[in-house]
């Protein structure tokens, strides 16, 4: 994997609002009550971790790692409603030849073992069945997930307080929530998938505690450093369009 250029490091942020779909979204939910917690990390350490022909995305020479935890009320699947269900992600930042800037997931807690099996088989995306608790209570937030498998697996609880909600999203909130796409590794190729939804209203996040091993199990280390971005939104409503081209050579 080659080092980023010096113009890759400048690369500017993700564009605020989404492009239109290639076409009709065959998978629809709703994201809500929605927490992003993340670390700053060199790009060279992130970079084993992303799929073929994709580079780390950098902002200001630094790429990031994401725990990210939701509510999914709602799942349509091709028209199918499919249930709801807790998500807890550890996520980091993509870019492709063709500059397509996306997520790349880590590991995926979901607490539906339908829906998990659906999205690990079509997609391959690491999503894997869990215990997830998310909770509520005026200003105060907790949530925590324990993998069911295997036995003993990863685990995590945290706790924080919405504050003031942000008019004007800076450079790094863009960054880590301006993303309209996912790369994905299945079955022998990177492939692209496009995500389709307003711009999130986002509010400062504070009083952050954490205990787990979420981030470890997935192979980034922060240590026992505090996150250097704290967010939270209410949610959005969202489309998913899977395309049929891969991800070229970078």
């Amino acid at each position: 994997m080659q080092e980023p250029s010096a113009h890759a490091r400048r690369r500017p942020t993700p564009f605020a609002d989404p492009p239109p779909l290639p076409g009709p979204p065959l998978l629809r939910q709703s994201w809500r009550e929605t927490v992003f917690a993340h670390w700053a990390l060199p790009p060279e350490q992130v970079a084993p971790l992303l799929p073929e022909h994709t580079r780390p995305d950098v902002l200001d020479g630094l790429s990031y790692v994401g725990l990210v935890a939701f509510r999914v009320p709602t799942t349509t699947a091709a028209g199918i409603p499919v249930g709801g269900f807790g998500e807890v992600n550890v996520r980091l930042y993509s870019v492709d030849g063709y500059g397509r800037r996306g997520v790349v997931f880590l590991s995926m807690d979901a607490d539906s073992a339908h829906n998990v099996l659906a999205a690990r088989t079509l997609t391959g995306l690491p999503y894997m069945w869990s215990d997830v608790s998310l909770r509520s209570r005026g200003h105060v937030h907790a949530g925590a997930v324990r993998r069911r498998l295997p036995r003993g697996g990863a685990r995590g609880r945290w706790r924080f307080t919405v504050g003031e909600r942000m008019d004007h999203p800076g450079p790094l909130e863009r960054f880590v929530t301006a993303r309209w796409g996912l790369h994905t590794r299945h079955a022998g190729r990177t492939l692209w998938i496009r995500v389709h939804h307003r711009p999130w209203p986002l509010y400062r996040a504070h009083s952050w505690t954490y205990q787990g091993d979420l981030l470890r199990a997935a192979g980034v280390h922060v240590g026992d450093r505090e996150p250097v971005s704290l967010l939270w939104s209410p949610g959005v409503a969202t489309g998913v369009c899977p395309s049929l081209v891969g991800a070229p050579r970078t």
